[in-house]
């Protein structure tokens, strides 16, 4: 019972580590276009996500359930199976992170729980029609329409802001930004903390400590809430640059868009339990509202990169839980090796990130260079300026080149005097 006892606590410890990396990995969702575009800074934007996170966390148990009831077969998982799990979510949240990416967070855990499950107790004890309907689906939906819905209000908000005056119209969208940034993040506490939720009691049912089909107890709450949002305060400084500064460049109209828009999709998931990723909408709605702007441009490249990352997560994550759960498989000591391979990678991977340490005082320094398509869309399709065209658009006008001067040549010298 000891031995049992102690992988149990391993395993609720695991889980709320990755409830930390998802903090910290997803705070770009929330806080990258708002401090972007200067609305709020850095470390006041990750501080107020982190409260708001810590609050969402509270707000439902759905997304926990679909974890922890719906996904698989409750009565074959053991807790080693769950702790293979979360090592292969941890360590592809860390990875995605090293290099900037915002893959998804859910996906990680969701690849990592499927893969470990299925080395320990085979396909049959995966829920596939859960798997489609309430993951898979929701991952291709969520970007799309967070994106279109995103698009349509960008062009509504410069639509209507024509004839307001300039100055007075940033500032009330910069105060919107910031309520929609508000509201993402409490989307992302209601639907991001329940994973964690989820899996624990998972845990806790294999375990034997709570009955099949139980709620979260208040304890688990609370801890994956605060765990988030603890992740959520330490800021994912890396994904926030390329959230914010490597997709698109963002005035306040599309900020609060995109925010808006994300935020709408997320809490209407999360009503339903969809086991949504917030990256994939946020990221959506960001290039939605990239695209909404006239003269506005997605960079490809950086999206191209951030597509093959959602690709690869599910099946990558699966892969490491696959292989995780065979070593568990070895007994006590199988499960120690695993332990302590996924503390010595986190390690690894976060002094490789010392090499170039990006925080809240450089997070807005340095852009992602434009791809080709992006630099030929941007040559073609100027972006609005401050002069009203004939048609009551903002045109951009280019100043004509000054006309070359000829050259005069200088006076000979004087002879010299003899």
């Amino acid at each position: 019972m000891e031995s049992f006892s102690l992988i149990l606590a391993i395993v609720v410890v695991t889980a709320l580590a990755f409830d930390f990396t998802n903090g910290f990995h997803d705070t770009a969702n929330a806080m990258a276009t708002t401090i972007s575009t200067g609305a709020l800074k850095p470390k006041v934007a990750v501080a107020m996500s982190a409260v708001l996170n810590l609050v969402g966390a509270f707000l439902s148990v759905e997304v926990a359930n679909t974890i922890s009831k719906g996904l698989v077969d409750e009565t074959g998982i053991r807790p080693e199976v769950i702790f293979a799990a979360l090592v292969g979510a941890i360590l592809w949240n860390l990875l995605t992170w090293l290099v900037g990416l915002p893959s998804s967070s859910s996906h990680a855990l969701m690849g990592g729980l499927i893969g470990a499950t299925i080395a320990s107790a085979g396909t049959g004890a995966v829920h596939g029609d859960v798997l489609v309907t309430k993951v898979l689906l929701p991952a291709v939906a969520a970007p799309i329409v967070a994106g279109v819905a995103a698009m349509f209000a960008t062009r509504l908000s410069y639509t209507l802001g024509r004839k307001a005056d300039g100055k007075a119209a940033e500032k009330g969208y910069r105060a919107g930004q910031i309520a929609s940034a508000g509201l993402v993040s409490l989307a992302h506490g209601t639907n991001d903390a329940q994973k964690t939720m989820g899996i624990i009691t998972l845990a806790l049912v294999a375990g034997g400590v709570v009955a099949p089909d139980s709620d979260p107890p208040t304890w688990v709450i609370l801890s994956a809430g605060l765990a988030i949002a603890l992740g959520t305060y330490l800021g994912g400084w890396r994904i926030i640059r390329t959230m914010g500064k490597g997709l698109t460049d963002l005035q306040p109209q599309q900020g609060f868009a995109a925010q808006t828009s994300a935020a709408t999709v997320i809490l209407a998931s999360s009503h339903l339990g969809f086991s949504l990723s917030t990256t994939h909408s946020v990221s959506g709605s960001v290039m939605g509202a990239g695209l909404g702007r006239k003269g506005g441009v997605v960079r490809w490249s950086t999206a191209t990169r951030m597509f093959v990352a959602w690709g690869l997560t599910l099946p990558a994550a699966a892969l490491v839980g696959a292989l995780a759960e065979y070593v568990t498989g070895f007994g006590d000591w199988g499960t120690a090796a695993v332990a302590v391979f996924l503390v010595a990678s986190s390690a690894a991977i976060w002094k490789v990130s010392r090499r170039e340490v990006v925080d809240h005082s450089n997070v807005n320094e340095v852009e992602e260079p434009a791809g080709v398509v992006t630099t030929a869309i941007a040559a073609v399709t100027p972006p609005p300026a401050s002069v009203p065209a004939a048609d009551g658009l903002s045109a951009t006008i280019a100043a004509p080149a000054p006309a070359p001067v000829a050259a005069t040549p200088e006076p000979a010298a004087p002879p010299a005097a003899v």
